[in-house]
């Protein structure tokens, strides 16, 4: 069951109802009984909790998290052939 966002075109108070895809628009504001209106959301956008990603998450295993990566400038150039 998805959340729904409200707003209140008569006081301008905005609220969340989880309800069914199936149930009606709520049309009256719990606050002042003025007429409401159904936000967009952002529909089913990922919602990150907790202390944050581990090491392992999302990377390759061969990877040392140890190592510092190369800059541009640490990189090796590419040698030139002596062709003449």
């Amino acid at each position: 069951m998805p959340t729904y966002d409200y707003k209140c075109e008569n006081c301008g108070h905005k609220f969340e109802l989880f309800q069914k895809m199936s149930d009606t628009a709520i049309t009256v504001c719990p606050e002042c009984s003025g007429t409401v209106k159904r936000l967009i959301g952002s529909g089913l956008a990922p919602i990150f909790k907790g202390s944050g990603f581990y090491q392992t998450d999302y990377k390759n295993s061969s990877t040392n998290a140890s190592t510092p990566a190369k800059t541009e400038t640490q990189k090796e150039k590419p040698k030139e052939s002596a062709a003449a």
